[in-house]
Order: structure tokens, then sequence, then C-alpha cells
């Protein structure tokens, strides 16, 4: 195994390609909790007529097999990430990017966001050598890939999908060789040199220098009509003509997107102290939008106090990347990491302002933009859930998979508080594959359906309950081994709809295909529950907002010790998630009470 960042990528297995038949089974397996029998017969049949012999599945998928075996393609999954992260249409602000609240500092705004830049760039100079030591599991490497989007990289919005620029890329070979961050500050936007012109990074006291200055410089809050970074939040076709726009108006706009673009990463420093955590976490997630560049794939962001968190654009990054990179930059001292980067004293390092030249429309549209977004993030209702007598060792004494039990305690606690066993959602790594991202797992099984049932039934005794939750916390673990391994259907069927929507007249795949309308597919993918975790000691809380009208997204940091979670939903259904906290709380305690009475012979 090599011990180069990016060693061990072309040695890493492929991520294996279903067949059209397993696809199907486990779709019809794994929707048919979700349906009535009449459903169920309908989407059989819509199923039977995709997949059948010279239907319209054999070609999709066929046309699948050989992309996967084209020269130059790392996995049949390399155009499905594209299509399914760049192509959305909606904001990404607060429905795609997510946060990590880091741990609790002594440190003041400027020293925090000095040690966590010192701590950034080092992390960037190593991987730039590719001394960031591979990530292991079970003793084989990980890919790493991912680490290429940290640096440098911005989505940039189209009018039909987005795309983004890159480093490690056909037009821009190699690392980023930019030397500056991008600072925010009421508004306001600097550039700051983090390395010196010989590349060698500034030391905690330069950048604490250059930090004050920026605060001095940005003191006075830009107008509200002048925060180019609310046009961010919008639609991505309406801020791809906004952008277009910009960039036609006058030629310094395209300079200044370009620093922006090009910057190592963003700092987000924040004239506000949170006033409880819930606060923070809030405003990590979907704050001060004309501080933001959402777009941006790495934005730092630290309060007046020294509270500090991450905010990721989701489309080259995902949670175990993410984990990793915060853990080496929370894991040693600021000092530690400045001395490894090889930091010396130069004096102030160079900054300046950023800016944008408007006229009346372009503020009118940064205008509209801040106050729509603002709106939407009120439309949104969020709280969080923190046990500090629960958490993964407990779980173990009780002889069950952490992540079982959570996942179990949120479907008994939506069924008491909602009436009903909605489609759930969980996002299992699969990186352990070349280019390998995530698998979606659907939680909802027969077997859960009994627990949820069994639990509420006044006529079973313990023996009983314990029973029906060992078998869907064994059938738990199953599936998620199976979406591990790379065999869920969700994905698979999903990239053949967009194979036909690319080429169907290629293809001779034209004609509506039922199983895409079938109750099945609807149903399945109608997020009741949209959940993820993140496991880290140097994060107190995840967050990301909610997938759907209904939705509870339900982001967890499940430790050995504790169990923190930051939920989300409309506010329009926010009586719906208040009492789902309540129910959840209960649940968790209730079942560990109901297994902590088992004795061997149960």
């Amino acid at each position: 195994m090599s011990t180069r960042t990016f060693g061990n990528e072309d040695q890493l297995p492929r991520v294996p390609l279903p067949t059209l038949e397993e696809s199907s089974e486990r779709f019809l397996e794994w929707a048919a909790p979700l349906l009535t029998a009449d459903e169920l017969a309908r989407t059989e049949a819509a199923v039977a007529a995709f997949r059948g012999p010279g239907g319209p599945g054999q070609r999709l998928h066929q046309a699948l097999v050989e992309y996967d075996a084209t020269e130059g393609v790392h996995s049949w999954l390399d155009t499905f990430w594209p299509s399914r992260y760049l192509g959305r249409r909606d904001r990404i602000a607060l429905n795609a990017n997510f946060f990590f609240l880091f741990k609790k500092s002594p440190l003041g705004q400027i020293e925090r966001a000095a040690g966590l830049v010192a701590a950034a760039v080092n992390y960037k100079l190593q991987l730039d050598d590719e001394r960031i030591p591979p990530a292991v599991q079970r003793e084989r490497p990980l890919s790493m890939e991912q680490n290429k989007f940290l640096f440098s990289t911005t989505r940039i919005p189209g009018a039909v999908q987005d795309t983004v620029r890159v480093p490690y890329s056909e037009q821009w070979p190699g690392p980023s060789q930019a030397r500056h961050i991008a600072v925010f500050f009421r508004g306001n936007i600097f550039h700051l040199d983090v390395l010196g012109p010989d590349g060698r990074p500034y030391t905690l006291d330069d950048l604490a220098a250059g930090l004050e200055a920026i605060r001095k410089a940005g003191a006075t809050p830009a107008a509200p009509d002048t925060a180019v970074g609310h046009l961010t939040t919008k639609a991505r076709a309406e801020w791809a003509a906004s952008r277009q726009t910009l960039t036609a108006h006058h030629p310094g706009n395209a300079a200044a997107l370009d620093e922006l673009e090009t910057a190592l990463f963003l700092l987000d420093l924040e004239d506000i102290t949170p006033t409880d955590t819930q606060e923070a976490c809030d405003q990590l997630l979907y704050g001060n939008s004309g501080n933001r560049w959402f777009d941006k794939a790495v934005s730092l962001i630290v309060f007046e106090d020294g509270t500090a968190g991450i905010n990721i654009e989701h489309c080259g990054l995902d949670g175990t990347t993410i984990l990793s990179f915060v853990d080496t930059l929370l894991g040693s001292s600021p000092e530690e990491h400045s001395a490894q980067s090889g930091a010396v004293p130069q004096g102030l390092p160079d900054i300046r302002p950023i800016e944008f030249v408007l006229d009346s429309d372009l503020r009118a549209d940064i205008q509209a933009a801040g106050e729509a977004f603002a709106a939407y993030g009120a439309a949104t209702a969020t709280t969080i859930l923190s046990f500090d007598d629960f958490g993964g060792n407990r779980a173990k004494q009780l002889r069950v998979s952490p992540d079982a039990f959570v996942q179990l305690a949120y479907q008994l606690a939506h069924k008491r508080a909602k009436g009903l066993t909605g489609a759930t959602y969980e996002s299992i790594a699969t990186r352990q594959y070349r280019r390998g991202r995530t698998e979606a797992m659907r939680v909802v099984t027969p077997e859960v359906l009994r627990f949820v049932a069994t639990l509420d039934d006044p006529t079973a005794d313990a023996a009983t309950r314990r029973a029906a939750f060992r078998a869907a916390a064994e059938k738990h673990v199953a599936r998620a081994k199976q979406c591990q391994s790379g065999q869920a259907p969700e994905q698979h069927l999903w990239e053949l709809q967009l194979i036909q929507k690319r080429r169907g007249e290629e293809l001779g795949v034209t004609e509506p295909l039922d199983l895409y309308d079938s109750p099945g597919w609807v149903k399945l993918r109608d997020d009741y529950l949209s959940t993820s975790s993140a496991p880290s000691v140097n994060i107190e809380y995840f967050g990301f907002g909610s997938t759907s009208s209904q939705c509870i997204g339900i982001a967890y940091v499940l430790l050995p010790d504790r169990f923190n979670l930051y939920l989300s939903t409309p506010r329009a259904v926010a009586d719906g998630l208040y009492t789902f906290v309540d129910r959840l709380r209960e649940a968790v305690y209730e079942l560990q009470d109901l297994l902590a009475t088992e004795t061997p012979e149960n």
C-alpha cells in the first residue's frame, strides 16, 4: 500500500455495477414495505416492462456497461455524480451545502481564525506533496480523490447544469498555485495572501495582523444591495443569468470573480456572537448570505467570540473527507501547524479589497436575492438534541450496532410523532472503491415495520419486543453491508433514467418509462427522514437542510460517550419536528431499558 496521498487510486477496486435483474429485485424488495398491495402490483408491472427481454431497461443498462468499460472511465458513476449534484436547479444554500460546528476553543476571533488558516495552509502544502496519509479502513486504503476538491475549488452556475472550477483538471493541471484566500467581513470581501512570494506560509502573527487590518478596513458594513454573496443563494439558472450580467457589466467584475474562484478557500468573519449552540448551527448552515459565497468548496466561519465551523459545497466533497480534513486541522495546535508548514515572518501579508462594479439593476437583484434567502431561512425550522448519557459504547454494551440502535429509534419516534412509517434515506460511504463516494440506503424494511408495530402493541411482552428489535437491527446491519459493497438499486436505476435523458434518442429509448412514475419509485425516494452521521471528537454538531416538504433532516454525531443531533424541516410542518424530538428522546431511553433487562436466555 502506497503512503502517498493519491498513490493507491489506480489500484482500488472499481465500484461494482449490479446487473439489471439484481437492481430490479432489490428495488422491489426495498419499496415493498412502503406500498399497498395495489401499489406494489403496479410497481411490479412497471419493473417487468422495464427489465423484460427487449425492454428499455436492457438497452439503457447495456449502454452503462459499455460506458463502464470505456478507457479513462473510473466508475460507472463518473457521469452520475455531476448529473446528480451539478444538475440540481434549486438553490444549494441550505438545500445542499452542509456544515460542521467545531469543538470549543478559548481563543478569540482573530486568534482562532489565524490558527485555522495556518492549519488549512499546512494541510494544503502537505496535500500538494502527497504527504497526507491515505485514509484506511480495515487495513484497506480508501479513495482520496475528493481531497482534490478542497482548495481553489468553486462551483460555477450554469443555465442547464453547473460546472466546477477545480485544480487537478485538464483546464488546471496539478495543485493550485494560488497564494491567497478570500476573507469576508460585514459583506466586504478582501484578498489576503497566506503564502509569501516564495511560497512559504505567513506566521500566525502575520496572519493575525492581516485579519486585524481587514476588520478595520471592512468596519463599515456593505450595503445590503452591494453584498454580492447574496447572489449565490439563488436557484442555479437564475444565478447563472445574474453572473452573466455581472461579468458583462464591467471587466473588473470578471477579475473579482476570478480572485474569489481561485482563492484557496474562504474565511468568513462574523460580527456576531451566537446566543446559543443552535444559533451557531443555524448561522453556519444559512447565516448572513451577504457574508458568504456558497459556491466555494470550503468556507471557514469564525464568530466574534471565537466559535467556529465550516460550510461545505457538496458537489465534490462528502462528509468523510471533510471529517478527515477537520480532524487534522483541529488535532494539533495552531503553533504546531504553523511550524510544520515552514512558516516564516514576512510582515503584513498583501491585502486588497475585492470589489464589484454595480448598476441599479444589479443592486436590485442582489437586494432581492438577500431578502428571498432570509425569508427561505426563516421558513426553515431547526432544533438540536443532545444526549450526554448515551453513545456508541452504551449501544455496544447492549449488544447492538450503534447506528442500528439510533436508526430504529428514529423509526419508532417518527411513527409515534406522525402516525406513519415513511421513506428514510441514510448515506453509506463507499470510498473503498475507485472514486467511491456514497451509496443510498433505504432504512425501512419489513422487520422495521414489525418492530414499530410490536413496540406499540400493548399485548406484546418484553421478550417479544426485544426479538422484534433484534431482527430489525440485524436486517439494518445486513443492508448497510450490502450498500457498502455497492449492491444497492437506487443510484443504478437513477443513472439509467439519466442515460435516457442524455442519450435516449440515440439508443432508441424515447418512450415514457413507467418505472419512474410508479408508486414504488416515487414513494421510495420521497423522504420523510433524511439521515447522515459524522463521528468525530472534534465537532459538536453536523447539519444540513431537509429534502422535501414533509422531510426531517437528521444530521448526527454519534460518539462513544455522546449523541448530538441537528434536525431541520420546513416551518410549515414544524410541529411534527418538535413532536418527533420529544418521541425520540423517549425512544432512546425506552430501547435502552428494554435491552438492559435482557438475559442470555432471552
